[in-house]
């Protein structure tokens, strides 16, 4: 994670390129801990500064500041005194700017509990330093809101989280997928009860079904009793009315799931990635029955490589991984439509590594996979799409197919920080908090043009278009959640900073956590859910 010194003590900081923080290396023992002597500004020795005769101090500004791995690397490149041991507990020959990272990685929540072998085991698996897992750390919060409020918009019914883990349901229980005991719908959200006590850090909504993680790793289920091809009734003829634990996954810690059509997937806090179902003919790296419920590690290219986000489309799985030369995608599944970025429609069998972002120069930030296209959010704001085109998905100003992620032009004066995709729909969050939306205009789920003309509000958009509706509400919006099924009419969901909620588009099934009146389906106009996510 170091980059390999010239070993000449005049460099300056300013002088050293911005490169990737995994290029450092120790060219050669470092020598015994010694306490640096204080010097005057006026005659430091070049390389040294002040306060190195006060390492302590030093580390708890170094800590204090929350300093970005890359930063810190880059303190290590200039000055030699950051490079070598700094003789403190708990690893004495730690310099301190590894110890920096390794405090800030004890800050945080996911990292606490594991135990001090688990630790090593994660700091090798991410490279050897601690540097690369406070990387690996902050990646992952900075792609999912794990611990923080969230809302699904799945398909027929809602889940929302709220910052103390509190989730809430409402829409479509056909398969009792709302977890309170019933097969009734409801429109109101409602507390799920059975999940007292237990504090929920992330949610997933699929056909028919529901899946929660703990805090604790632990994951629930409810609805249909099955982990993949939940749409064709091949398995999830018993239903589950209130969340059951996943038993198979109780040695697991779960920090994220995702639900396809065909299979379900789940990632670990070390950063593996585990499949279930849809393993016949080794579709995803394993050859299983449609029925198996036990989670089947994913192997090949990513058997040692660390994954902070996975993301599952109709038959394909996405995963961001976080790799000492920088961020990388990998994809696995059917490739029909190029979805999986190769520049092919051929299947993959095992993770293959999408090559076009290093042709872009793109580090990848987000990644979302729709039904039949995907989309990722470069750490520079630019944002990629690929797959089928149809509506406009792409956002490219045509319904043509893309092989290869491309760059979304129309985009190029926004920074995006969050991307959303459904079926053939996608949105993009702005860092300053604006939304732009574009694709299938079906139930009226873009938030564009509502009002008496239904022709427009039902308009496929084939350029990204800011939705007005959401920037009128003078709140930053920092999360869009959108029905990701082609078998339901998708409504969606917008999420502010402050935890209100807001939803438009299909709202039958009372998914939208209002009671639509007369013979009213869906609502164009994004309108406050009656529920506090803070």
């Amino acid at each position: 994670m170091d980059t390999t010194t010239s070993g000449t003590p005049t460099i300056q900081y300013h002088n050293i390129p911005d490169q990737p923080i995994t290029a450092i290396v120790v060219a050669a023992p470092l020598p015994s801990f010694q306490r640096q002597q204080r010097h005057c500004f006026g005659d430091s020795v070049p390389g040294e500064f002040p306060l190195s005769a006060s390492p302590s101090i030093v580390l708890h500004v170094l800590t204090a500041c929350n300093l970005d791995p890359q930063d810190l690397a880059k303190l290590e490149a200039t000055c030699s005194f950051f490079r070598k041991p700094a003789n403190f507990a708990p690893d004495f020959n730690l310099s301190l700017s590894e110890l920096a990272a390794l405090d800030m990685c004890q800050k945080r929540a996911i990292f606490k509990p594991i135990s001090t072998e688990q630790r090593q085991d994660l700091k090798q698996r991410c490279g050897g330093s601690w540097k690369l897992v406070l990387r690996f750390l902050l990646a992952g919060e900075a792609c999912c809101r794990r611990e923080k409020t969230q809302a699904i918009a799945g398909p027929g019914h809602s889940i929302a989280v709220t910052s103390k883990g509190v989730v809430y349901s409402f829409g479509s229980n056909s398969s009792g997928q709302l977890g309170n005991g019933t097969t009734e719908e409801y429109w109101q959200p409602r507390p799920i009860r059975a999940l007292q006590g237990i504090r929920i850090i992330q949610a997933a909504a699929g056909a028919g079904r529901t899946m929660l993680i703990s805090d604790s790793g632990q994951v629930y289920a409810f609805g249909k009793d099955s982990f993949g091809e939940t749409d064709f009734g091949i398995q999830g003829s018993k239903t589950v009315m209130t969340p059951k634990l996943v038993e198979s996954l109780k040695n697991i810690f779960v920090v994220q799931a995702t639900i396809g059509n065909f299979f379900t997937a789940v990632l670990s806090r070390e950063g593996r990635v585990y499949t279930f179902s849809w393993g016949s003919d080794s579709k995803l790296c394993h050859q299983t029955d449609p029925n198996d419920v036990e989670p089947y590690p994913v192997l090949g290219a990513l058997e040692h490589i660390p994954v902070v986000q996975i993301a599952a489309g109709y038959c394909y799985l996405l995963c961001l991984a976080c790799q000492p030369s920088g961020m990388s995608v990998y994809s696995v599944g059917c490739g029909l439509g190029g979805k999986l970025g190769h520049g092919s429609r051929t299947d993959e069998k095992y993770p293959r590594l999408i090559e076009q972002f290093q042709m872009l120069n793109l580090q990848p930030r987000v990644v979302a996979a729709g039904a039949w296209h995907a989309a990722v959010v470069g750490q520079d704001g630019r944002v990629c799409t690929w797959g089928w085109g149809r509506y406009g998905c792409l956002g490219h100003g045509n319904e043509e197919c893309e092989s290869v992620p491309k760059v979304v032009e129309a985009l190029s004066d926004v920074k995006a920080v969050h991307v959303a995709t459904g079926d053939y729909t996608t949105f993009v969050v702005s860092d300053n908090g604006d939304v732009y939306s574009f694709g299938c205009g079906e139930s009226a789920s873009l938030g564009h043009n509502p009002g008496d003309d239904e022709e427009d509000e039902h308009a496929n958009v084939l350029i990204p278009e800011l939705v007005t509706l959401l920037k009128q509400i003078n709140e930053r919006i920092v999360q869009i959640s959108l029905t990701n099924s082609i078998y339901w009419n998708a409504h969606t969901f917008a999420l502010t900073e402050s935890g209100k909620l807001y939803a438009f588009g299909a709202g039958d099934k009372g998914q939208l956590g209002v009671e639509l009146v007369g013979n009213q389906t869906e609502r164009g106009k994004p309108e406050r859910v009656n529920i506090d996510l803070s």
